[in-house]
């Protein structure tokens, strides 16, 4: 008997789905890499079904039943993780959270906001703006995601130099661990209760548990908004600007810094030739945010940056939550990806020169570029996007994994992390030991096993 059928039989109440199409459109996220393998007819094989939870108690019948049965379990949310986070098997069952889709209470005293795993982030993000609220996490695929993926990935959002990421934001969770106990973790604003139970799941990209409801800590909406920009002459002026800008007490809630190649790519109408471009947003208290636009400028010019169109900032927010479908570069030969990473100020302009001439001296590559996204007091991140139109498609793969080691590498060299906010997933699961040492991992594989000694929670993930 399958594994949907025993399903059905022993859990009646489940929504269990076997339809092609259904399964179809769970076997893998949005890692470019499975879309080249369905291109090149690799295809990973369907899962054994989708089941849709309709609540707790469905997912605790769900998970007990798959661990006395000793079937792997893969989370799944809206598919848009770009790391393969989600990449199923013909004998594991994909965990869709898309019933899971109600708001909770919304408490504008507290500014707290509940949601189960499966709401939307633009549709979280819209019930709380009735209330004159705001959760402050936009990521790019906030049409695209859920708040549960947030958690599972430890996501950032483009205003994080400002308002945090969302291990910042998440007030408490609620999720369901392999043996079916249920956890809720955070009560109160701060606690010293031991070790923060939260920020175990946080991250755990689906290895150690199903994330079933979220509490997230809410900010009134700005009052104002008003945005900035600076033509950059170089990559180092950039950086020392935001260095001296957020290290000065400032807290702009985006500060995005682009190299000279994406400059002209982005913003063909605003920057000058070879020279990069700093945007800035501020949200705030009116009076605030005037004396930061204003001390800013000061700052800026101090640094040697000058001021460039501010039709640039607005340009960017207009067209910031776009997603691009991999399938029609893929269609035309080329691989493309973003590796987003981050490092101390010190190593920073180092690992961006070392990264994009690694990227360069890969064969076929015809785009090595970066820019910067989240600031922090002490240090920065780095995303860089690169393409490559092989030949023969035969060697995309190839050009793809060497544009990862060249970046991944380059970023080890220079006291980098290897992930800012998309996770490890699968695509850099090899270089995770680097980062967190033979130690730290060590201790990683022993979290994992003592709470999923089976392993039945997304396999092949992290670990």
């Amino acid at each position: 008997m399958s594994v949907a059928n025993e399903l059905s039989r022993a859990l009646p109440f489940l929504t269990v789905m076997t339809d092609p199409a259904e399964l179809d459109c769970h076997r893998h996220d949005y890692w470019v890499l499975s879309h080249l393998d369905d291109l090149q007819e690799r295809s990973a094989p369907p899962p054994a079904c989708v089941v849709r939870p309709a609540n707790v108690d469905h997912v605790v019948a769900l998970v007990q039943w798959c661990s006395a049965n000793r079937v792997a379990v893969v989370p799944f949310g809206l598919g848009s993780g770009v790391v393969g986070g989600v990449l199923a098997r013909p004998d594991a069952i994909v965990l869709d959270m898309g019933a899971m889709n109600r708001v909770g209470a919304i408490d504008p005293e507290n500014l707290r906001a509940s949601f189960e795993a499966g709401v939307g982030g633009l549709a979280a993000e819209q019930a709380v703006a009735r209330c004159g609220l705001t959760i402050g996490h936009w990521p790019q695929s906030i049409a695209v995601s859920t708040v549960g993926g947030w958690v599972a990935t430890r996501s950032s959002g483009q205003f994080s130099t400002g308002y945090g990421n969302i291990e910042d934001i998440v007030y408490a969770l609620d999720a369901v661990l392999p043996d079916g106990t249920v956890v809720s973790a955070g009560r109160t604003p701060r606690a010293s209760s031991g070790p923060d139970l939260r920020q175990l799941l946080i991250g755990s990209e689906g290895t150690l548990g199903v994330i079933t409801g979220v509490t997230l800590a809410l900010r009134r909406a700005p009052e104002q908004q008003q945005v900035s920009a600076w033509h950059v002459p170089a990559m180092a002026a950039g950086f020392a600007a935001q260095r001296e800008m957020v290290q000065s007490g400032w807290v702009p809630v985006v500060m995005r810094q682009y190299d000279a190649v994406e400059s002209a790519r982005s913003f063909p109408d605003e920057v000058r030739a070879d020279q990069g471009l700093l945007v800035l947003v501020h949200e705030g208290p009116a009076g605030r945010v005037s004396a930061e636009k204003a001390d800013l400028a000061k700052l800026a010019g101090r640094a040697g940056l000058e001021p460039a169109p501010e039709s640039a900032v607005h340009h960017w927010l207009a067209h910031r939550n776009q997603v691009p479908h991999w399938n029609e570069l893929l269609g035309k030969r080329i691989i493309v990806d973003t590796i987003e990473v981050a490092a101390p100020w010190r190593s920073i302009e180092r690992l961006y020169a070392e990264a994009i001439a690694a990227l360069r001296a890969v064969p076929d590559v015809i785009n090595a570029s970066a820019h910067s996204s989240h600031v922090y007091r002490t240090g920065i991140n780095l995303y860089f996007s690169f393409a490559a139109r092989p030949l023969h498609a035969e060697a995309m793969r190839d050009r793809y994994e060497a544009c990862w080691r060249a970046v991944l590498e380059s970023t080890l060299a220079n006291e980098g992390g290897i992930s800012h906010h998309h996770g490890i997933g699968r695509v850099r699961r090899a270089y995770l030991e680097r980062e967190l040492g033979h130690g730290g991992l060590a201790l990683l594989r022993r979290i994992k096993h003592t709470i999923d000694p089976l392993g039945i929670m997304n396999p092949g993930v992290l670990l």
